[in-house]
C-alpha cells in the first residue's frame, strides 16, 4: 500500500522557477498517462513517467522524495511531492510537458492530496495540520483551514469540500471527515464515519469513504463508510476485518463505485458489501502498491515498478515499467484549441 510518513516540520512560502521551451516528450498525442512514482524515503529519486497513445513511456527523473500525488487540470499537471514539501506544475502540450515548471514550496508542510475548485488549489498537509488553498492565477497562498489530526483525501462535489481525516496528532486512528464551506473556508459539519478514513468519492450525492486502520501491532483492517447527503446525512458504516488493501482506494467504475479489494477492485452493493462476482484484477496482492480506475479500465501499480492496465473483462491489455512504486495515475486528453 502507499507510503505513511511520519515527519515534522513547520511554516510555508513561496517560491518559482521559470520554464523554459524544453519537452519531455517529442510525438505529438492525443492523449498521456502521467504515473507519479514516489521513490524510496529518505531519496529523491521521485518520478514522473508518461505514457503516450503508442505506449512510448519516457521519465523525468529525480523530481524529489516520496511524488505523494498528481492532478490534471486545465492543461497543466500538479504534482505533490510529499518529503520535498514542495508542489511542481507543468504546462501540458501534445508533446508532453514543458520543463523545467514551476516549482512553489510548502516550507515543511508535508503536503499530501489535492482538488481544484473555483481555480483554486485545496490540498491537505499532516505536518500544519491544515487544509492550504493555492490561488491558480496568482500561484500565492491564501489561507490555510486547520483541522484536528492529519488530513489525507480531499474531493468536491462541486458545491463543498470533503476531507478525510486519516490519523490523529499522535497517528493514532482517527474517524472523521470533515466538510467545508469554500465560499468561507470554514468547517460546516463533521462526520464520524468509523476508523482511518483513507479514500474519498462522491458519486449520486453519497460520499463513499474507503477505510484503512491499524492495532497495536500495526496489522492492517479495512472498512467502507456511507455519508447519505441527501437523507440527513445519515451515515452507514462497515467493517470488512483484516487484510491487504491495496491503499484502500475508492473508485468510480462503469457508473458503479468500487473498492480496491484483494489484487483488485470490486463493486460495493448498498449496504457496502463486497460483491465478489464484479471482482476485477485477481493480482499478487502482496505485489500491488496502488489501484486507481480511469474511465473503463483499472490502473495498478505494483512494488516492483510497473503500471498494469487491465479491461472490464479482467484482460491485461498493457504493462509498462516505470519508476519505483507507481503510486498515482491522471490522464490527460487533447482539448487545446
Amino acid at each position: 500500500m502507499k507510503k505513511i510518513l511520519l515527519i515534522l516540520t513547520t511554516f510555508l512560502l513561496f517560491s518559482c522557477v521559470k520554464e523554459d521551451d524544453m519537452f519531455i516528450e517529442p510525438i505529438k498525442s492525443t492523449e498521456l498517462l502521467f504515473v507519479a512514482n514516489e521513490g524510496n524515503f529518505g531519496s529523491s529519486n521521485g518520478s514522473i513517467s508518461i505514457i503516450n497513445q503508442n505506449g512510448n513511456v519516457n521519465t523525468i527523473e529525480n523530481i524529489g522524495d516520496i511524488v505523494q500525488s498528481i492532478l490534471v487540470h486545465n492543461n497543466k499537471l500538479f504534482v505533490i511531492v510529499n518529503n520535498s514539501h514542495k508542489i511542481k506544475i507543468f504546462d501540458i502540450y501534445e508533446e508532453g510537458i514543458r520543463l523545467p515548471g514551476i516549482e512553489i514550496s510548502t516550507n515543511g508542510s508535508s503536503p499530501r492530496e489535492m482538488v481544484v475548485f473555483d481555480n483554486k488549489l485545496y490540498f491537505t498537509n499532516w505536518n500544519t495540520q491544515d487544509v492550504k488553498i493555492l490561488n491558480l492565477f496568482t500561484y500565492g497562498f491564501e489561507t490555510s483551514i486547520k483541522v484536528d489530526g492529519l488530513p489525507e483525501s480531499i474531493t468536491t462535489d462541486g458545491e463543498s469540500i470533503f476531507v478525510g481525516i486519516m490519523m490523529n496528532s499522535d497517528y493514532s486512528d482517527a474517524s472523521d471527515v470533515i466538510k467545508i464551506n469554500p465560499k468561507t473556508n470554514q468547517i460546516t459539519k463533521t462526520y464520524n464515519v468509523g476508523k482511518g478514513p483513507t479514500s474519498l468519492l462522491i458519486k449520486d450525492k453519497q460520499v463513499y469513504v474507503a477505510r484503512t486502520y491499524y492495532d497495536s501491532n500495526w496489522n492492517a483492517f479495512y472498512g467502507t463508510s456511507k455519508i447519505d447527503l441527501i437523507n440527513g446525512e445519515s451515515i452507514m458504516i462497515m467493517n470488512y476485518g483484516a487484510g491487504v488493501v491495496c491503499g484502500g482506494s475508492m473508485n468510480s467504475f462503469k457508473g458503479n463505485p468500487y473498492r480496491s479489494y484483494k489484487g483488485g477492485v470490486a463493486m460495493l452493493e448498498k449496504s457496502l458489501k463486497i460483491n465478489e462476482s464484479s471482482f476485477i484484477g485477481d493480482f499478487d496482492e502482496s505485489n500491488i502498491y496502488s489501484i486507481k480506475t480511469i474511465n473503463d479500465k483499472v490502473y495498478l501499480g505494483t512494488n516492483d515498478g510497473y503500471v498494469k492496465i487491465i479491461d472490464e473483462n479482467n484482460i491485461e491489455i498493457s504493462k509498462y515499467k516505470v519508476g519505483n512504486f507507481p503510486g498515482d495515475f491522471q490522464i490527460w486528453t487533447n482539448n487545446l484549441k
